[in-house]
């Protein structure tokens, strides 16, 4: 394996998520040439990489890249931390100048887009990665080896639950509009149903109880698995025990009643998710296609009520 260090571009770079790749790129002993975002207050880049080059025009960018090019540099990966919507864009750029993506979840939007990328990456030879960290956590790596090694047609009754609280800025932005973030769903509950179909299997049914843009509630079969989830960024939906604790993050999965502990360990997971891009290990478009396909359902269906088989929180929670 080539051990010389690679260069890569950033795109997003103001975001909350650009600092874990910072990170990630400098600790796994590469480069970062040039970033970008609209926005400016980007002083995070000084504890990484302060002679990289920034801009705030995507035209000058795109221009940069050009030129570092047929002055003989070569931009090895970019990696992607723009808003949702604009991921299938960065992506395609990325290719189009002969580097590799590295795209935050979700990697698109639409399920269709997946089989488009895939016969961009078919017609390029180069990879497109995207960031299921979840994946990589020892706790879940454990939970998944425990149910496939375990009876082999058991299915798991689960219960997940996810509160973390968002001010008003939240629906100003672009994360509070449906056609760019994809919705609660997809903002907070991608990387579960990432990780709850990588662990018990595809989706066999998807049923939405509530979906409302603060929250959102189902219902999700997989084969091995029968998933009530609720999804949530309001504080009246907080469990007393975590108001009693000061908490504004509620998090809970429950398998088989038993809660499936993992609050600690993520610290350092996108670094590791670096180390196995770069060793030729990291996950991929079909890896990512089945949490896209389910948070697209979910994003596109008709809410059915507080009927059949519902998360519990359904019964005491304010708004519904």
């Amino acid at each position: 394996m080539d051990s010389a260090p690679k260069n890569f571009g950033l795109i997003g770079v103001a975001g909350y998520i650009a600092g874990r790749h910072l990170k990630a790129i400098k600790d796994t002993g590469n480069n970062l040439l040039a970033s970008l975002d609209r926005f400016d207050s980007v002083g995070l880049i000084d504890s990484y990489f302060p002679q990289s080059d920034f801009f705030v025009e995507f035209e000058r960018f795109d221009r940069h890249f050009d030129k570092l090019k047929r002055t003989g540099t070569k931009i090895d990966y970019v990696s992607i931390c723009s808003p949702n919507y604009l991921h299938d864009s960065h992506i395609r750029f990325a290719l189009r100048h002969h580097a590799e993506a590295i795209c935050e979840k979700p990697i698109v939007l639409n399920p269709w887009n997946v089989d488009a990328l895939q016969e961009i990456e078919n017609e390029t030879g180069h990879r497109i990665f995207t960031v299921l960290q979840s994946r990589l956590h020892p706790r879940i790596i454990e939970l998944r080896n425990h149910i496939l090694n375990g009876p082999r047609n058991k299915i798991y009754d689960i219960d997940l639950t996810y509160i973390t609280l968002r001010g008003n800025w939240y629906y100003i932005s672009w994360k509070g509009d449906l056609q760019k973030s994809g919705g609660v769903a997809t903002n907070i509950g991608i990387h579960f149903f990432d990780m709850l179909s990588w662990i018990f299997g595809n989706a066999r049914k998807n049923i939405v109880h509530i979906s409302q843009p603060n929250k959102a509630a189902g219902y999700l079969e997989l084969e091995n698995a029968r998933v009530r989830w609720f999804l949530s960024l309001d504080h009246n939906d907080l469990p007393s025990q975590a108001i009693e604790k000061g908490q504004r993050t509620f998090r809970s999965i429950t398998v088989d009643s038993e809660e499936i502990e993992y609050s600690e360990g993520f610290t350092d997971l996108h670094t590791l998710t670096y180390k196995e891009i770069l060793a030729g290990r990291g996950f991929g478009l079909k890896d990512a296609r089945q949490s896209v396909e389910i948070a697209y359902i979910i994003r596109n269906a008709k809410p059915e009520g507080v009927t059949g088989d519902y998360h519990p929180f359904l019964k005491t929670i304010k708004h519904v």
